[in-house]
């Protein structure tokens, strides 16, 4: 939520994806050294897929949790993994089938069964966690099972569902140990994936064996992994510069990543073109600071993004001027084409023609992520160089972050957003459609017909109209304002392989693609 680029997938209407032989783990070889020491900063909100929603949470749950789908490196369509095969029933889109695999258990040694499958999808809707995953499944409208078959009916056609339930919203927990009313507690995961949780300690690391009972589309055993999880990128930082951890990825300090030498044969810099964005999202709610659209205007008139990329981020990222990024089907450059340069007069006279008080005062919070508090800082000091805005800056422990948004804490805030599947749905539905996972308060009926209509069309490469004028919407209304885009690295010493595949886009993160040369 992740090098080879995404590809925007075609997904046909009878999609029948169908799983590979031999699908048990192989074992990669020696088992008596030590394990691979993976650096984080991305923090995990919770064990419990039904409460989390962020890319720290996922990259884990990914390796100790199953969904029936996934994705395989550089793959635009999902290939089975608890399934044996799963497609679209008829041409209306509406009626999606999964055969469940023979043999499945979960590491507490409890048969996994289409009850169990179930379950966890029922569980996200009835829990409806403001953390959770709920607008992923938006449009389902309920699962049934008979044999091993797992049959979803959704409310309206959506040939992106594949892809939904192929990421961390498809998690597959054991019906007899997870509560179906409320989030599980504790620090343990019962999960049927390739990895074992053997130990789990909140902030700082999480223990994973591999899962010699693991049955799906990972063909390959990984080797021990300890993920340590850092408080900011600059811990990180030094933890890679003394090598006590082998690998390192995402929210490294921009410095770090533009000084890397390409001559360094000691270390491997591998790059993922799977898009990343961030953006200042607005609290449109009653009595908002930024509720009336002409401060959100003003405010996308007068931010400078080039000047960000430029002096915050060292180049490493590009400006955005649209909701979806550049690399997937239908970006455009919405924001550029209504505020093509910063304009302090233009600000000015939206506001003055809106009736609205200067200086606009409002709070910015901004959480986990590298640079964010030199990139709130020239953030504000932009907005107030125009005399129009006063901005309050304020930086937030994650947890409690994304909690606060979620409930209108924020008059406005910085988020960074990662695709969770390789469709420009991920940057639009999440993010803008009804019951967006950013909380905000926006609602559009002509973006939510767009989005109904792009989701009934199974050739994903030709919903370029659709996706265009959402982003022209988007740029009149600014319910968030797009500030770049960028790759994401990740840096290994010479004798660890696989980092090739760790990450590419797609919400996982393949720690079972790693071994000791």
């Amino acid at each position: 939520m992740r090098g080879v680029r995404v590809r925007a997938g075609v997904l046909g209407v009878g999609l029948l994806v169908s799983a590979a032989t031999g699908c048990g783990l192989m074992s990669s070889g020696d088992e008596d050294r030590g394990p691979i020491t993976v650096g984080m900063t991305d923090a995990v909100t919770g064990l419990d897929p039904a409460g989390t929603y962020d890319v720290g949470s996922w990259a884990l749950h990914s390796n100790v949790y199953q969904s029936l789908l996934t994705f395989t490196p550089g793959s635009s369509v999902p290939v089975p993994d608890a399934a044996e095969r799963c497609g679209f029933q008829g041409e209306d889109l509406r009626t999606f089938t999964c055969t469940l695999r023979e043999g499945l258990k979960f590491t507490n040694g409890h048969d996994l069964t289409v009850d169990d499958v179930k379950f966890s999808f029922d569980r996200i809707r009835r829990i409806k966690s403001p953390q959770g995953p709920g607008p992923l499944l938006d449009t389902l409208d309920g699962v049934r099972t008979a044999g091993r078959t797992v049959t979803f009916r959704l409310k309206v056609p959506d040939a992106t569902f594949p892809f939904k339930i192929a990421t961390g919203a498809g998690a597959v927990v054991d019906s007899r140990t997870y509560p179906a009313d409320r989030l599980h507690e504790g620090a343990t995961v019962d999960g049927s994936g390739p990895y074992v949780l053997k130990e789990y300690r909140q902030g700082a690391r999480a223990e994973l064996r591999p899962n010699g009972a693991y049955r799906g589309a990972v063909r390959r055993e990984g080797e021990p992994v300890t993920v340590r999880y850092f408080r900011d990128p600059a811990a990180l930082a030094r933890a890679w510069q003394r090598r006590s951890v082998d690998v390192v990825g995402r929210q490294l300090p921009p410095t770090v990543i533009a000084e890397q030498s390409p001559s360094d044969a000691g270390v491997k810099m591998m790059e993922t073109s799977g898009p990343t964005s961030r953006s200042m999202v607005f609290n449109l709610r009653d009595g908002s600071p930024v509720k009336d659209v002409a401060v959100r205007r003003a405010v996308a008139a007068v931010v400078d993004r080039t000047a960000l990329a430029r002096d915050i981020h060292r180049r490493t990222v590009e400006p955005l001027y649209s909701l979806v990024p550049q690399g997937l089907t239908g970006h455009a450059t919405s924001f550029f084409d209504a505020y093509p340069e910063p304009d302090p007069a233009r600000a000015r006279t939206l506001l003055r023609q809106a009736g609205v008080t200067q200086p606009v005062r409002f709070t910015l919070a901004y959480s986990q992520g590298a640079a964010t508090g030199e990139e709130a800082a020239l953030l504000k000091k932009q907005l107030e160089a125009t005399g129009l805005f006063e901005v309050t800056t304020r930086h937030v422990e994650w947890k409690e972050f994304i909690e606060g948004y979620a409930r209108g804490a924020y008059d406005a805030y910085c988020l960074t957003w990662v695709a969770d599947f390789p469709d420009p749905d991920t940057f639009i539905t999440p993010l803008v459609g009804a019951g967006s996972a950013l909380h905000t308060g926006y609602s559009s009926a002509r973006v939510e017909k767009l989005i109904r209509d792009a989701q009934r069309n199974s050739q994903r490469g030709s919903v370029a109209e659709e996706v265009r004028e959402i982003q022209r919407i988007v740029a009149e209304d600014v319910p968030l304002l797009p500030l770049w885009q960028k790759k994401e690295y990740t840096l290994g010493n010479s004798g660890i392989s696989g980092t090739q595949y760790l990450s590419d886009g797609t919400g996982i993160l393949r720690l079972w693609q790693l071994g000791r040369i």
